[in-house]
């Protein structure tokens, strides 16, 4: 019986470990007072370059127009500085490793220092859901449940709280999008490798919709992306269905040399993505995106730091290759301004492989988008940077993810995916879409190769 007793007790234990639970309805009502309704510090800085949210940014931007391409609501401002290789030193403390890497390595990179504007928004039914995950959602291992339609944990106690918040973060339930992408070889040739019409939901941000019935099917995203070129890849298409169980992650992919719909094995982790022509990892898209059992998740903190911000001038319409630089987005059309983010890092756990052995990323306070990563390989060399860029949609409202991509340290390669610039309609929100949309089905009926 003593045995017995031992043993229940570990058991209880052990379970209380791999449940991480909510917080308490006295720190849940702070997202009706000093903080936001996502959680992050309502007051601005004691410097003032960082001020207070007041709301975010609701209004329309002058010159939209419905369906097309958004305006940019700071177009008129100019930069406060910029930093380079000659002058990182004084602001090092607000460079990721990343950031100084490619200052350091490329004399043309720069970084262009904006006036700070917090920008964050969303529907109020947005907010009302995150005050109720608040003191109801959990983490079971590494899986999310007890959340819908909300930021899950507003108030984050543990590094994977945060990821989850990243890949939950508000931008929309339906949209459709256009976009290119390009390989960026060494020697700085940029060779394009999809031109890609997509379409993609949140099941998570159902507006109608409750926990109870999403609990029943918890999909996260559904997607489906055509590539309408380069020639050599018109007619390849992916579908997607990513569930907050990511074991239950689902890709099938239609190739035309072969005129079938082939479902993917192991969509995770290290794997290759093939919408980006497998150049960079499935858990490097947008940052992050997938499992997060193969590390441990540190929770550093929160600091200042300089990070891509209101970027809508990369929707200006200007040709991919004037956006493009040598090795990276050409500065011109990159802002970049001071926010406060939480600093999560990954440590490759016990038993257990990936190419990258340690990771750490810089997640917005704001809107909970990992905005900037760095990875370091098995022999602790700095590996590659990780960056993504939002935009200001106040019909959303929100702000939308854009451009994405990475920079290899060890290759001299980098990749930019979702280049919305040259698009008429770049980012377009839709009414609902139908499921059979993002099914193998469609897929295999509607593929013209």
């Amino acid at each position: 019986m003593k045995l017995y007793n031992a043993l229940l007790v570990c058991g209880m234990t052990a379970l209380a470990m791999t449940v991480q639970a909510a917080v308490s309805e006295s720190d849940a009502a702070r997202l009706k007072g000093d903080l936001t309704p996502f959680g992050a510090e309502k007051a601005g800085n004691k410097e003032g370059d960082i001020p207070a949210w007041t709301g975010g940014y609701t209004t329309p931007i002058p010159g939209d127009k419905p369906g097309g391409r958004r305006g940019d609501p700071f177009k008129d401002e100019k930069p406060l500085f910029s930093i380079t290789s000659k002058n990182m030193d004084q602001y090092a403390d607000k460079l990721t490793d990343g950031s100084k890497a490619l200052l350091k390595k490329y004399d043309d990179y720069r970084i262009d220092v904006y006036k700070t504007h917090r920008t964050a928004s969303a529907p109020q039914w947005v907010y009302d859901n995150t005050v109720k995950n608040a003191t109801r959602a959990e983490l079971k291992g590494d899986i999310l449940s007890g959340a819908f339609g909300g930021v899950p944990f507003p108030i984050p106690k543990t590094g994977a709280e945060v990821m989850w918040n990243h890949l939950t973060s508000w931008r929309g339930s339906d949209w459709k999008f256009s976009m290119t992408q390009y390989q960026i070889t060494a020697n700085g040739k940029a060779v394009m490798t999809s031109d890609i019409d997509a379409e993609e939901q949140m099941p998570y941000y159902k507006k109608d919709g409750s926990l109870e019935e999403y609990s029943k099917s918890p999909e996260l995203t559904l997607m489906r992306l055509v590539n309408v070129g380069p020639p050599i890849r018109a007619g390849e298409a992916v579908v997607g269905r990513m569930n907050l169980d990511s074991d239950k992650d689902q890709i099938w992919a239609y190739l035309t040399g072969q005129r079938r719909v082939r479902k993917l094995a192991a969509p995770c982790c290290d794997t290759p993505a093939q919408q980006t022509a497998g150049v960079m990892t499935i858990d490097e898209v947008e940052v992050f995106t997938g499992k997060l059992t193969r590390f441990d998740w540190k929770l550093v903190g929160k600091q200042e730091m300089y990070i891509p911000y209101n970027n809508n001038k990369m929707l200006s319409g200007a040709p991919d290759a004037e956006v493009i630089g040598s090795h990276f987005v050409n500065p011109d059309f990159v802002r970049w301004e001071k926010h406060r983010v939480w600093i999560v890092e990954a440590n490759l756990k016990p038993g257990e492989r990936h190419q990258a052995a340690r990771s750490r990323y810089y997640c917005d306070e704001d809107t909970w988008m990992c905005m900037l990563a760095d990875r370091w390989d098995s022999k602790g060399t700095l590996w590659r940077a990780l960056w993504i860029h939002n935009f200001v949609a106040p019909d959303l409202p929100g702000l939308a993810r854009g451009a994405f991509g990475v920079n290899d340290f060890s290759s001299g390669a980098a990749y930019i995916a979702n280049m919305y610039t040259s698009k008429p309609a770049p980012y377009v929100l839709k009414p609902p879409f139908p499921d059979s949309m993002f099914t193998p089905d469609a897929l295999a009926a509607e593929s013209a190769r």
